[in-house]
């Protein structure tokens, strides 16, 4: 069974900065696109961001100038900077391959921006 493990969230308020990781299986690391998804209240998750091996990042537009997708080649992690934080950026932060089929759903980090 392949793990992700995700850290990093928290409690902040509107403005603030979060930045969060995601560790990895080596296997998995260096060969897949790895992405950060969210999921809000009663909505469904959603990719935010991604970053391919070969140095590509994109970005959902909602968080396009604001978040900061990084991977360390060292630690076999997928980081994601998080700053001017907002209300709508709360829901619980998963890592998982960009593109199917997916690895077993960690069990996420919940990311709490207050207005």
């Amino acid at each position: 069974q392949v793990q992700l493990v995700e850290s990093g969230g928290g409690l902040v308020q509107a403005g603030g900065s979060l930045r969060l990781s995601c560790v990895a299986p080596f296997g998995i690391f260096r060969i897949r696109t790895l992405g950060w998804y969210r999921q809000a209240p009663g909505k469904q998750r959603e990719l935010v961001s991604s970053f391919t091996p070969g140095g590509i990042r994109n970005y959902a537009d909602p968080v396009k100038g604001r978040f900061t997708i990084s991977r360390d080649n060292a630690k076999n992690t997928v980081d994601l900077q998080m700053n001017n934080l907002k209300p709508e950026d709360t829901g619980v932060y998963y890592c998982n391959v960009a593109t199917g089929p997916f690895l077993d759903w960690g069990r996420g980090t919940q990311v709490t921006v207050s207005s």
